[in-house]
């Protein structure tokens, strides 16, 4: 619970005058705080490790040390324990030293009543929002999402993409999802379609246009009539004029030629289209969700992909990161795979080896969401046993050469001098120019841009010779 009520403070005080300890004291109650005083550090200290204590205020002269040796005592045991120290008038030296070794503040002799309650009040003020924040990040530790509409992950990165996903799933803007092959485009697509109280059971329509002729692909989309082109040999309706009031995600959209960018423009900003071979207008009523693992500005700069679809396109972005840019997602990843593996080939396998999951968390995933699920997929039904081996693994040599060279870059790099993988490339490069000038060293140090002084000193320093390295 936050604390409210100002009496749930407690405070301490350390002093061993007992008329300045028993005024501080009637202050603080009347304030509404609760109040402890010592008369001395060993005291204070003996109820400092019984009971917990927000402020400690502490005089700087104490019968057997000092009131920073007091202060360095407390930061050490209980660093949240704010603590005042008291100084006497124009001891500027004294309270400046304290501030450097933790201190909340300082006040001087006499005491101002009215400037002590504000310090005092400043600190409660300050702890109040330090624990509405702990509070708050536990509440949101608890609400944090493993999952979302089949995606899998509670990654920050992830727990991103579910946020943009609650923004914008109600808006009919055009959304544009970028990611590397095997991320889960396709299932943010439908997730962003499932979180649509309005869509979500309406049509999901999903084209892979990479898979596709352009004439295919034109059909597919905007629909033909009989006689349209070869083989057209009845009316068909397309995509769009299907998945009415529903969702129509484009995958692989930078493999639309230019004409068929032109035609999206026109669904894209007027809402309308024309059936192959028609001259009849329709209206397209589906919302617009499209994917790519390319790079669309690069290709816009190119001239591969046209400004003014990608511009309609790019409306919404969201991006989905690679599996090696989430690496704690795998154990829920693996879970969830073994669960409908398992009941698809009617197994019940527990889990993975500590030396599987060691692997796993090792190796990058190049194809990562789907190369993660198909390596699980193939392990689960090789296995005989509970848990899945490394034996088990199909391809083992790509994690196994993984590992072997990730344990040889990082032997290499913690044995080998900065200066030495400095010099490498160095000597290598000068061996080249002169082996290419006939080990001619005039023509060699101006090939390499220095004087013959220079490059005998390199020479020299890294012993190249003809006679070595001919």
């Amino acid at each position: 619970m936050l604390r409210t009520e100002k009496r749930e403070f407690q405070i301490l005080i350390v002093d061993d005058e007992p008329l300045i300890r028993e005024s501080l004291y009637e202050i603080l109650r009347i304030e509404g705080y609760g109040v402890q005083m010592t008369a001395n550090a060993e005291e204070a200290m003996a109820f400092l490790n019984s009971h917990e204590v927000d402020i400690v205020i502490t005089d700087y002269k104490l019968p057997t040390t000092t009131g920073l040796e007091l202060l360095a005592d407390i930061k050490r045991d209980s660093p949240k324990t704010e603590v005042i120290v008291i100084t006497g008038y124009g001891s500027i030296g004294t309270a400046v030293e304290a501030m450097k070794n933790g201190a909340y503040d300082y006040i001087t002799k006499p005491i101002d009543d009215n400037e002590f309650k504000i310090i005092i009040s400043k600190i409660v003020e300050k702890r109040k929002i330090i624990e509405e924040n702990e509070e708050l990040k536990q509440i949101l530790a608890r609400d944090r999402r493993t999952s979302y509409g089949g995606l899998i992950g509670s990654h920050e990165k992830m727990q991103n993409v579910y946020r943009i996903i609650d923004s914008v799933a109600s808006t009919n803007a055009t959304i544009l999802i970028s990611g590397e092959s095997g991320t889960g485009k396709g299932l943010l697509a439908r997730a962003i379609h499932g979180a649509d109280q309005y869509r979500k059971d309406k049509p999901f329509v999903e084209i892979s246009c990479g898979a596709l002729s352009e004439t295919l692909l034109e059909s597919e989309l905007f629909g033909h009539i009989k006689g349209a082109f070869t083989g057209a040999i009845k009316d068909k309706e397309g995509r769009f004029e299907f998945a009415k009031g529903g969702t129509v995600f484009l995958d692989e959209i930078d493999a639309f030629s230019p004409n068929l960018q032109v035609k999206l423009l026109r669904v894209l900003q007027d809402g309308v289209f024309e059936r192959v071979g028609d001259n009849i207008t329709r209206k397209a009523e589906a919302r617009i969700v499209v994917a790519t693992n390319q790079q669309l500005t690069e290709l816009v700069e190119r001239g591969k992909f046209r400004e003014d679809p990608y511009y309609r396109i790019n409306v919404i972005s969201i991006h989905i990161p690679p599996l090696r840019e989430r690496k704690s997602d795998i154990d829920a990843l693996v879970s969830s795979f073994i669960a409908h593996c398992n009941a698809v080939n009617k197994k019940q396998v527990t889990g993975i080896s500590e030396k599987v999951r060691e692997m796993f968390l090792q190796y990058d995933w190049p194809g990562n969401i789907r190369e993660l699920e198909n390596a699980v997929e193939g392990a689960l039904i090789m296995t005989r046993d509970a848990v899945i081996n490394e034996w088990d693994i199909p391809n083992l040599s790509k994690f196994t050469a993984h590992q072997s060279l990730s344990k040889k870059r990082s032997e290499y790099l913690a044995t080998t001098l900065l200066k030495k993988v400095v010099e490498e490339p160095e000597k290598e490069h000068i061996l080249a120019v002169l082996e290419k000038c006939g080990w001619n060293r005039s023509h060699a140090a101006v090939a390499l841009g220095v004087n013959r002084t220079t490059l005998y000193n390199k020479m020299k320093k890294y012993n190249i010779t003809k006679e070595t390295h001919a």
